[in-house]
């Protein structure tokens, strides 16, 4: 399959795929009960942990955070900003690994600088979430702590 720009001067050349009708109908198949959606997500999540290294720095450090955060007694407000935060940074790395995934599979092993621009901005979404969650957790977590160990210091 060939795709062309609004211009004419891009074309994108796509793989031709050639599944067979059982494979193509297992890629449309719905889960039987909402249990089984909850096991295709939660494969989705340890795929995740498995294989990308950043998500599992992105669990540790917010885990951390939000023990910090319990055991600081944050109000359940600050605790609730610090648990939403995190979750939105692992979203967005979950949403990079399946964009990441999708790519690579368009593009098989062939550069495409369009397939670079999709791949670099994913992760520049997961990059920002990380640094405004570091920060609403400087803001959150700082005080607190400064007041715990402001006594100890002098």
């Amino acid at each position: 399959m060939t795709l062309y720009s609004e211009n004419s001067e891009t074309v994108v050349s796509m793989p031709e795929t050639k599944l067979s009708p059982v494979e193509r109908s297992l890629s449309w198949k719905v889960a039987t009960n909402l249990l089984v959606s909850f096991k295709y997500a939660w494969q989705g999540v340890s795929y995740a942990f498995r294989t990308q290294r950043n998500f599992r720095i992105h669990v540790v450090v917010g885990s951390f955070a939000v023990s910090l955060a319990i055991a600081l007694r944050l109000a359940p407000v600050e605790l609730a900003v610090i648990i939403l935060t995190c979750g939105i940074v692992l979203t967005l790395e979950l949403i990079n690994t399946a964009l990441e995934s999708v790519v690579d599979l368009t593009v098989e092993q062939t550069y495409h600088e369009l397939a670079k621009i999709a791949k670099d901005c994913a992760a520049a979404a997961v990059l920002i979430s990380a640094l405004i969650a570091l920060s609403v957790a400087a803001c959150l977590l700082l005080p607190p702590l400064w007041q715990l160990l402001w006594p100890q210091l002098f």
